[in-house]
């Protein structure tokens, strides 16, 4: 066997979607970077081998979808791939190669692929695999598995790597190592502590967790994916294949076969099975599951049988995503009280909005599925306390406490087993890996150690993930080296909101999740919208309204104050207009609430209001098609807490007077997307394109670096974009001008962009007290519009 040794001052063991984030984030930064990754291919769950769809806030949060890396990766996916996606079993190559193409255009990155790190030195010389020898990782009998500390060194040196069909042993030295291995391996070997199971509802108050502790965890899943082939197709399941028999087994135990074409999140097992030790004999046991469940539709479901004739199985995995193992612990133990109660961390470096959803122990071998699937996610009560966020994520959970160079991002990052039901979605763990690459990046620069950046530089890591075009809810762009934070901004047009009706122009480019049928108008529960302001007085808001009975209709209203547009308390506290309308028989009625809200009064002030209409199931308020940035709709899911509406949208409304609030100064307000106000420059959709913002400086600056961030990819998550998909509302040709010696010049020209944020180095710094950002076209919409404009020297 061939041995090499190779030295990095990040090393990234594990590529999925958090590995692959921290690798690209650290090589951004300037690190030399190494990414081990046991399999062909990048993305972990996410990639063609598993194709588990990537989720993320955005699933249940309107415009919380994640941006930095992962949105970068996504939409040059969408932009490029002819072949949709769904939820679950269509990933294709596309995907791969999307990141694979990231990966090996960073500068900065050596990636080895088909690699599996297999054992860890410490900086004295010992070696994980002699520990793990010697060690009894059940030392007390807690309910869950404990492993404590067992390692006096307090650094890794080095990893020790295994090259697939090469015959090569790597011995990989590195400064700051971060284990996105999922199962926390390096984390292990390098003797740091950890639980695996359930935590007891009396350890720390969880309320969803169970009154007695276990090794219970979620299990494995596989997907399959079908193909319609016109005419019909018999389908005979080898012998060693389950049988079902009972239609109860999926109906009426949460196990819905909800469409043909792909695989269910519920092909899943666990328990009685380990899900590290004895992850073979489960994949075994799933792929015996999955020929049953398709032998089920196909030949015996009443439901769907005549409906799946056509079908032939085109694909199954044989490669089972894991949800869950080791959890090691950091810094800080994340309990689902904080993700409860919203804590702020001071550390923040990531959001989540994900549901607590902690899957049946056993998955297809439990009497149900798990809850909320099985209550076919209505807005029961087990809905209402497990719906959550966004809420904020500190780095102290992603920092080893007894490994000094230690890092994890993943679903192995120090939380307990219910707060992990939410953080452990791809598009939340992407973010923790970026913000881990970021992190070790600037320990390697500043020769800090981990800790010390978490306690004492957090500020600048935080303004590094801005600047990357990251979103943190509690942060705003605070960085010293901004110059565009000392500008005045203007624009040739400013668009106002005059609210949208049934009729409004809206061009989606075939995003989902419009409005359509399925969409109850019905006010079956309690409706609220948030209404973004900005001038000095709101005197009337208008809701169009069908009463389908032959009576008048009365309907309590209230206008409230909201924190944000995720905001979901069903009282504020914060009322500013309230009443009774009356609603006449017939259809379509725009009927008036007078408000009388005017700064003069301290009743308006820039940003959002919420009105609220309660429940009568004789009237409707329609919908929109239109999408106004930040202004969508939630419904009451409990007495206290409200939940997104649809998938996103708007319902029909008129403002008068119409609101200035996208105006110029919106990009220069530290923050780039809608969140206690829309944060957006849109220029007049009655003026044609181009449309132009401009910066002005008191005194010439020098500027060598522009970034923007566009409008779009944010309001709906991943799995509801079309094939081929770029934003309508993001800019498609624009240029930069710079006014020198009294004339414009373009220093940057782009055309054909579809990416959301940009980040344009200039080949030579310009001096000018003046830029001009044009948007010649988008992608479709009518209006330029822009989130954010930063330069740098």
């Amino acid at each position: 066997m061939k041995k090499d040794s190779k030295s990095y001052d990040v090393v990234v063991c594990g590529g999925g979607l958090a590995g692959f984030s921290a690798a690209i984030a650290a090589a951004r930064h300037g690190s030399s970077t190494c990414l081990i990754q046991d399999r062909p291919v990048f993305g972990g769950n996410s990639s063609s081998e598993v194709r588990v769809t990537t989720h993320g806030a955005a699933q249940f949060h309107a415009y919380a979808r994640e941006s930095g890396i992962l949105s970068e990766a996504i939409i040059e996916e969408r932009a490029r791939n002819h072949e949709e996606i769904m939820e679950n079993g269509w990933t294709n190559s596309v995907w791969d190669l999307v990141l694979y193409d990231m990966a090996v255009e960073t500068e900065n990155l050596t990636c080895y692929l088909n690699t599996t790190v297999k054992d860890v030195i410490m900086a004295d010389g010992s070696r994980g695999s002699d520990l793990a020898k010697n060690h009894n990782s059940n030392e007390e009998d807690l309910g869950y598995t404990l492993r404590k500390a067992c390692n006096s060194s307090r650094e890794i040196d080095s990893v020790v790597a295994y090259v697939a069909n090469a015959e090569v042993e790597l011995y990989i030295k590195g400064k700051v190592f971060i284990d996105c291995t999922g199962d926390a391996l390096v984390a292990d070997q390098a003797g740091c502590e950890w639980r695996m199971g359930t935590e007891s509802k009396s350890e720390f108050g969880e309320i969803h967790a169970p009154l007695k502790a276990s090794k219970d965890t979620m299990g494995n899943s596989i997907m399959f994916k079908a193909k319609d082939m016109g005419r019909p197709v018999p389908y005979q399941p080898p012998t060693w294949a389950v049988k079902h028999e009972d239609p109860a087994y999926f109906y009426e135990q949460g196990r819905i076969p909800y469409q043909i074409n792909c695989g269910y999140w519920w092909i899943e097992i666990g328990v009685p099975w380990h899900t590290i030790y004895e992850a073979e004999d489960i994949r075994h046991e799933l792929t015996r599951h999955c020929l049953g469940i398709w032998d089920w539709i196909k030949n015996h479901d009443p439901k769907l049988k005549d409906i799946a004739q056509n079908f032939a199985l085109d694909w199954i995995g044989q490669v089972p995503g894991k949800r869950e193992s080791r959890r090691v612990i950091g810094r800080y133990f994340l309990t689902e009280n904080e993700i409860q109660s919203n804590t702020v961390f001071k550390d923040e470096i990531a959001y989540g909005g994900w549901f607590i959803d902690l899957h049946t122990p056993g998955g297809l071998l439990a009497a149900t599925s798990e809850e909320a699937s099985a209550s076919e996610y209505a807005d029961s009560e087990y809905m209402a306390k497990s719906y959550v966020g966004p809420y904020s994520i500190p780095l102290n959970i992603c920092i080893s406490k007894d490994v000094d160079n230690l890092m994890m991002a993943g679903r192995n990052v120090s939380a307990s087993h219910a707060a992990l039901g939410t953080v452990r979605v791809m598009g939340t763990t992407a973010l923790m890996g970026q913000a881990c690459g970021t992190a070790a990046a600037r320990a390697i620069r500043e020769n800090a150690s981990l800790g010390v950046i978490a306690d004492k530089r957090i500020e600048l890591v935080q303004q590094d993930l801005l600047r990357d075009g990251c979103y943190l809810p509690n942060i705003t762009n605070a960085d010293p080296l901004d110059l565009a934070r000392a500008a005045q901004a203007s624009a040739s047009s400013e668009a106002v909101n005059c609210g949208v009706g049934p009729d409004s122009f809206y061009v989606s480019n075939g995003l989902k999740g419009s409005p359509n049928a399925k969409l109850v108008d019905e006010l079956i529960q309690n409706r609220a919208h948030w209404i973004a302001v900005g001038s000095e007085e709101l005197n009337t808001i208008e809701v169009l309204l069908s009463n389908k009975s032959a009576s008048e209709q009365q309907i309590t209203y209230k206008v409230e104050g909201v924190d944000s547009i995720w905001d979901y308390r069903a009282d504020t506290g914060h009322i500013l207009s309230e009443g009774n309308i009356k609603v006449s028989s017939g259809e379509n009625q725009w009927v008036p609430i007078t408000v009388n809200l005017s700064k003069e009064n301290g009743k308006l002030k820039e940003g959002f209001i919420r009105l609220t209409l309660t429940k009568n199931p004789e009237v409707a308020w329609h919908a929109s098609p239109a999408v106004e940035s930040g202004q969508t709709a939630a419904i009451a899911m409990s007495e206290k807490k409200l939940r997104r509406h649809g998938c996103g949208i708007s319902m029909a409304f008129r403002l008068s007077p119409a609101q200035r609030c996208y105006e110029a100064k919106n990009v220069l307000s530290g923050r780039s997307r809608p969140y206690d106000a829309t944060h957006l420059w849109r220029s007049s959709p009655e003026e044609t394109l181009p449309q132009y913002i401009e910066l002005a400086w008191d005194a010439p600056q020098t500027i060598s670096t522009i970034i923007l961030t566009f409008s779009g990819h944010l309001l709906r998550e991943y799995h509801m974009t079309p094939t081929l998909y770029r934003d309508p509302q993001c800019a498609k040709d624009y240029t930069i001008l710079a006014l020198i010696d009294d004339s414009w010049e373009t220093i940057v020209e782009v055309e054909g962009n579809y990416q959301r944020h940009r980040s344009h180095k200039l080949d030579t710094p310009v001096n000018t007290n003046k830029l001009k950002i044009v948007v010649q076209s988008t992608n479709g919409d009518p209006s330029a519009a822009v989130y954010e404009v930063r330069c740098y020297s």
